[in-house]
């Protein structure tokens, strides 16, 4: 007797790290390595989600079997997660990433700034 066993294609990317945003959007980190912006908005009316309307239950969001899960094991589908998302490109056309040195040197002109003292754009090195 055959087995009736079921295969689709490969899995897409699955989530690694998410931070809840402002204005209901999620920071997402797949697998790929892509970092992406999901408006989680259009969920909020949805029966299954009405409780992400409170901001504390939206912000309580972690990962989870390469997913994502709210309190109450609310989940959502990693695959419609990358699909529906932004790439960060996409979601601010300015945005660029900043190499670690470059994200240090950021880090102390902010410092420097925070301080009091004078921080010259040029001298930061980064282009």
């Amino acid at each position: 007797m055959q087995d009736n066993i079921i295969s689709g294609g490969p899995l897409g990317p699955r989530v690694t790290a998410v931070s809840p945003m402002e204005d209901y959007m999620l920071h997402l980190v797949f697998t790929n390595g892509e970092e992406r912006i999901f408006d989680a908005k259009p969920l909020l009316p949805i029966a299954a989600f009405v409780s992400l309307q409170n901001k504390q239950i939206f912000e309580a969001v972690k990962t989870a079997y390469g997913s994502i899960l709210w309190p109450s094991d609310i989940e959502y589908c990693p695959d419609t997660l990358y699909t529906e998302s932004m790439t960060l490109q996409e979601w601010d056309p300015d945005w660029v990433k900043l190499t670690p040195v470059e994200a240090q040197a950021l880090d102390e002109a902010r410092a420097e700034c925070e301080r009091g003292e004078t921080v010259r754009l040029e001298d930061l090195g980064i282009e």
